[in-house]
């Protein structure tokens, strides 16, 4: 019987393919944001949900982070905004996580770059502020 590869096999080619996507929406959204890819749609419908998880919300974690979810199930992927006090990001994470198994790449370079321009997006609209403030009242 064939084994399942592991997240951690995984997780680089995962990434790749979103990022690829992400790219493409968010550059048209950037000239108009009611354009879609014909494929992808529009950048607003790519992602599941974007959330705040606060601490202790699952075993051992400490400290809280914004999600922005793209799929679930299995498997299912997201990135990780891990933010400071002014909610500027201080370290962002790509997750591929799949039945009891995870792998996680912290982001650099261009990729960092791209996440890092969407989240300001995120919080420049409000939508951050209000997704940590609607988790901790």
């Amino acid at each position: 019987m064939a084994t399942q590869p592991t997240c951690k096999e995984r997780v680089r080619e995962s990434l790749r393919g979103r990022i690829t996507d992400l790219e493409k929406l968010w550059e048209l959204w950037k000239q108009d944001t009611e354009a879609s890819d014909p494929e992808l749609g529009n950048f607003n419908e790519y992602g599941l949900c974007l959330d705040y998880v606060a601490p202790e919300t699952f075993k051992n974690q400490r400290r809280g982070y914004l999600r922005y979810q793209l799929s679930w199930g299995g498997p299912s992927d997201e990135f990780r905004f891990y933010l400071d006090e002014s909610l500027n990001p201080t370290r962002i994470e790509y997750w591929f996580l799949d039945w009891f198994d995870g792998a996680k790449i912290i982001l650099k370079g261009k990729t960092l770059a791209l996440l890092e321009e969407i989240y300001q997006d995120f919080k420049e609209t409000g939508t951050v502020q209000y997704k940590i403030g609607a988790a901790q009242s």
